[in-house]
């Protein structure tokens, strides 16, 4: 079997079926259905309150399923009132959302902390909640730590900055990143997830390679982890925003270990040893890599 055909296959064993997709979709619309119900009450709900965001907005979820993540648009109307909370009205704004998930969820453990509302299914994906608000285009995070204060997101240019590198490498963007995601899950490596989709989109820029197919992915892994040792704490700009994402290094050392094994992986697939390049990729993909 060639190394396209395996990682075609791969690419395939890490992509959520039908299922769990429409799982997501159903859990989503019920935490949703039931927050418009609530804040807006004269308004039937047709999703225009919600927004996917992350992975499943990008496209580049992976088995097994992990949170889906949604901003809820709060009215506008009620924002003077948290801003003018007396104490902590970020914390209090996600408290009164978590208790209104809570009357259709009363057995299911709801927390809310950060600017997150943490919906715990114990089985398939569970709901990542951000109640936001809405101002031109762009979102108002409630943000309950050291004390409360309000952050500013824009969750549709980060996803069209992954759909714009997707279409200019011919899916390879979104195929790499479900791939890091594997390896970060894999391995229990320290680093958010928007630093490997920064990276991912920055790396293809210029990696030659980029839009040729799946017979390049071992180059594109090893290149990859090699280019990523460079920017040990380094930052990158989150899109749509004038902020910089922090990479922090307490993942260097697996990088290193990845990098490792890609290297000889891609020795041993130049060889056509195939059998000790799977062993080499398992050791970073785990056992949905398949070998020959």
């Amino acid at each position: 079997m060639s190394t396209s055909s395996r990682f075609d296959r791969f690419i395939g064993n890490v992509s959520l079926n039908a299922a769990q997709r429409q799982e997501a979709q159903d859990r989503v619309k019920s935490v949703a259905s039931k927050l418009n119900e609530r804040y807006y009450p004269n308004v039937a709900y047709t999703g225009s309150t919600k927004l996917l965001i992350g992975s499943h907005a990008k496209r580049t979820r992976v088995r097994p399923p992990r949170d889906v993540d949604m901003v809820f648009i709060m009215p506008i109307l009620q924002y003077k009132r948290y801003d003018e909370y007396a104490g902590n009205g970020q914390s209090q704004m996600l408290q009164d959302v978590r208790a209104v998930i809570a009357q259709r969820y009363p057995s299911t453990s709801i927390s809310g902390s950060g600017r997150v509302v943490d919906v715990k299914f114990t089985n398939g994906h569970s709901v990542q909640v951000v109640p936001a608000f809405e101002v031109t285009g762009k979102f108002l995070l409630a943000d309950s730590h050291d004390g409360g204060s309000w952050q500013l997101s824009n969750y549709r240019e980060e996803a069209a900055f992954v759909d714009r590198s997707d279409k200019r490498t011919a899916g390879n963007t979104r195929k790499l990143i479900k791939m890091l995601k594997v390896w970060q899950q894999e391995c229990n490596v320290p680093i958010k997830s928007i630093v490997l989709e920064l990276r991912a989109v920055n790396f293809l820029k210029d990696w030659p390679h980029a839009s040729k197919s799946s017979t390049y992915h071992d180059w594109m892994m090893r290149d990859f982890f090699k280019e990523l040792l460079n920017y040990t704490n380094g930052t990158c700009k989150i899109p749509g925003i004038d902020e910089k994402c922090q990479y922090g290094d307490a993942w260097a050392a697996k990088v290193r270990r990845a990098y490792a094994n890609a290297l000889e992986a891609c020795e041993d697939e130049a060889s056509s040893y195939e059998y000790l390049a799977t062993e080499h990729w398992q050791k970073i993909f785990g056992s949905m890599y398949v070998g020959p």
